[in-house]
């Protein structure tokens, strides 16, 4: 992994290629261990606005960090690596006070235990970015460049949306159905890929 001198890495999503899969949800809590692979335990979640506007936010290791400013616990610091969050789980009370104060949507109170949870990047090989069927993941430095991107697909969106509706109305079935043939393949080949890990994780 790369050290916190040369900057800070976090996961960013590209909203015009997600389409709401949620396969990197159940990726990280197979990686994490969970015992149910559910997407209200999963480090990275996936928000559906729209069948053409999905994202995905996971914590960004921000440099001003609200979430270890807020906790009244003093539970949460940053590694000196990425600015990873490290969450002591024993001074942890889940009181909810760090989900308000991330102004990114990148920390949450796992439904089981009532502590705290951040992507904590698989130790540099976020299995998230490696399943995610559209390639819409992606390590980044900055949030400028991570809001580049989803300010980019907000003003395409219009044009996207106009374009499907145009199709639709048009009754132009074919390039719709085979785009949706060739997305269904994609997933179909990354849920093997999930469930071949998740059993050899089983049979560790």
């Amino acid at each position: 992994m790369q050290s916190a001198k040369s900057g800070r890495i976090f996961v960013s999503v590209d909203p015009s290629k997600c389409i709401g899969c949620g396969l990197c949800e159940f990726a990280c809590t197979i990686e994490k261990g969970e015992q149910v692979w559910s997407p209200i335990c999963s480090r990275i979640r996936v928000v559906r606005m729209a069948p053409v506007f999905n994202f995905a936010l996971s914590c960004r290791g921000c440099d001003d960090a609200k979430c270890v400013k807020s906790c009244p616990e003093k539970a949460i610091i940053q590694s000196e690596i990425n600015n990873l969050l490290i969450i002591d789980e024993k001074k942890c009370k889940g009181c909810d006070w760090c989900v308000q104060a991330c102004p990114r949507g990148g920390i949450t109170i796992h439904t089981g235990t009532g502590k705290a949870i951040a992507c904590n990047l698989c130790e540099g090989e976020p299995k998230c970015v490696e399943i995610c069927p559209e390639a819409a993941l992606e390590i980044v430095r900055s949030d400028e460049e991570a809001d580049k991107r989803f300010n980019d697909a907000i003003e395409n969106l219009s044009a996207v949306t106009e374009k499907l509706s145009i199709q639709i109305k048009n009754k132009e079935w074919k390039p719709l159905i085979i785009a949706s043939e060739q997305r269904a393949q994609k997933i179909t080949e990354k849920l093997q890929n999930l469930n071949k890990r998740a059993l050899e994780k089983q049979h560790k």
